[in-house]
C-alpha cells in the first residue's frame, strides 16, 4: 500500500510494506506465518466483551460507545477462556488500520472458523456493514464472535478471521472469467459462470461417506490446538446410501464437498458468494477466500475441491447431486506473490477433497 502499484488484491510482500508503512497497527509484533499470499490473518486481543446482540454502530458512532450500552460482561482472554454458542461477542483485535485514500479491505472468517459453524465478522467505527473497511479508514478493528455449534477455547493471539486489501475494481467479469478458463483451466468439469464460477454439490462420495452432520451437547474446541479432538465425538459421518441426495435440517451444520476440483492461478485471488437465495433457504461457505495457488498443480494442489459448509434455515431443504450451491468469484492480484497456497507454505488444505477442520483427528 505504499506504491502506486497496479489495480488488484495486495499480495503477501505489500502487506508486509504496508506494514513497515504504519498502515497497519499492531499492538504486537505479527506472528510469523500471519501473513498469507493474499490475506492478514487478525488476532484476538485481551478480552471480550459479551454483548447483549450484535450490532453496527451506525456512521456517526464508534464501537466502543456501543459496547459500553450493550456489553453484559467482559472476559479475560489472556490465558484463555470458553466462548459459549449461543452468545455474542466483541473482541478488539490487535490489529488496526491507517489505510491510505485509495485501498479499502474486506474480512472473512478463516477456513477453519467456518468448518467449526463459528459466526464471525469485522466492525470498524461508524460501520454500516460487516466485513467491509472503506478506503481511507483510520481506526481500531473488532471482531464479533458467535460460536454456533461448537463451545470454544479462545485466547489473545487466536486467528479466527483474515482481512484482504484491494485497489481499484478488481473483480473478473464473466467474459473475463471465460477468457482465463480458456488459458488456464479453473475447473475439473464444465466450465459455468454467473457473477462467478459457479460450484455444484458432490452426494455421491468418496471413501462411503458424502459429509458430516455436527453433533450437538459436544466438548469444547479448542481453537490453537491441531488434531486435538476424535472425528466421532463432534461429528457424525453421513453414509453413501440410495439416491444421492441429502435432506437438510433446520439449523443444523453440515460440511460437504464440491463436485468440482478448482483451481486459483497465481495472479488472482477468489472468494466463495452466495450463489441465489431464491433458490433454496440454506447457506453455503461461511469462510470465502481462496488464495492465489489453491488448486495450483505447481503448488501441490491438483484435484482441490471447494469444503462447503452448509446450514439450512426455517424449513427441511432437500440437496441433490450436482445442485449448484455456490460461486467463486476471481480477483486479480496486483502482484504475484513470492509464495502462493500450498506446498510453499504447507498450507493444511491443499489438494483436499472432503475434510473437517484441522483440529479433528
Amino acid at each position: 500500500m505504499t506504491d502506486k502499484a497496479a489495480i488488484g488484491i495486495l499480495s503477501a510482500e505489500q502487506i508486509r510494506a504496508s506494514l513497515a508503512a504504519g498502515q497497519i497497527v499492531i499492538d504486537r509484533p505479527l506472528d510469523v506465518d500471519q501473513v498469507q499470499p493474499a490475506s492478514l490473518d487478525l488476532r484476538l486481543g485481551t478480552v471480550a466483551y459479551r454483548v447483549r446482540a450484535s450490532f453496527l454502530p451506525g456512521p456517526n458512532v464508534l464501537v466502543k460507545d456501543r459496547l459500553a450500552e450493550l456489553t453484559l460482561h467482559e472476559i479475560d482472554l489472556t490465558g484463555g477462556s470458553v466462548l459459549e454458542t449461543g452468545c455474542v461477542y466483541i473482541v478488539p483485535l490487535l490489529e488496526g488500520l491507517a489505510l491510505p485514500a485509495d485501498v479499502q479491505a474486506s474480512a472473512n472468517p478463516k477456513s477453519s472458523t467456518g468448518r467449526l459453524d463459528i459466526f464471525t465478522r469485522v466492525i470498524t467505527d461508524r460501520a454500516q456493514s460487516f466485513d467491509t473497511i472503506p478506503a481511507g479508514y483510520q481506526g481500531p478493528l473488532y471482531l464479533e464472535v458467535s460460536p454456533r455449534t461448537f463451545p470454544i477455547v479462545a485466547r489473545t493471539g487466536s486467528r479466527l478471521s483474515q482481512i484482504r486489501f484491494r485497489r481499484g475494481d478488481t473483480r473478473l467479469s464473466d467474459t473475463d472469467l471465460a477468457a482465463l478458463n480458456a488459458r488456464e483451466p479453473l475447473v475439473d468439469g464444465a466450465f459455468r459462470a454467473s457473477g462467478g464460477l459457479l460450484l455444484s454439490i458432490d452426494l455421491e462420495g468418496s471413501n462411503g461417506i458424502i459429509g458430516y452432520r455436527a453433533k450437538r451437547h459436544t466438548g469444547v474446541v479448542d481453537v490453537d490446538r491441531r488434531a486435538a479432538c476424535d472425528v466421532l465425538d463432534y461429528w457424525e459421518p453421513i453414509p453413501v446410501r440410495g439416491k444421492a441426495e441429502l435432506i437438510l435440517d433446520p439449523d443444523q451444520f453440515y460440511i460437504l464437498v464440491s463436485r468440482e476440483a478448482v483451481h486459483v492461478p497465481p495472479d488472482y485471488a477468489a472468494e466463495m458468494v452466495a450463489f441465489d437465495p431464491l433458490v433454496g433457504e440454506f447457506r453455503v461457505h461461511y469462510a470465502g477466500f481462496f488464495d492465489p495457488g489453491f488448486g495450483h498443480q505447481a503448488a501441490g494442489g491438483a484435484g482441490s475441491r471447494a469444503v462447503l459448509e452448509v446450514r439450512s434455515h426455517e424449513v427441511p431443504f432437500i440437496l441433490e447431486h450436482g445442485q449448484t450451491v455456490g460461486r467463486l468469484v476471481y480477483e486479480r492480484m496486483s502482484e504475484r506473490p513470492a509464495k502462493l497456497y500450498g506446498s510453499d507454505l504447507g498450507s493444511n488444505y491443499q489438494a483436499q477433497g472432503l475434510k473437517l477442520s484441522k483440529h479433528f483427528r
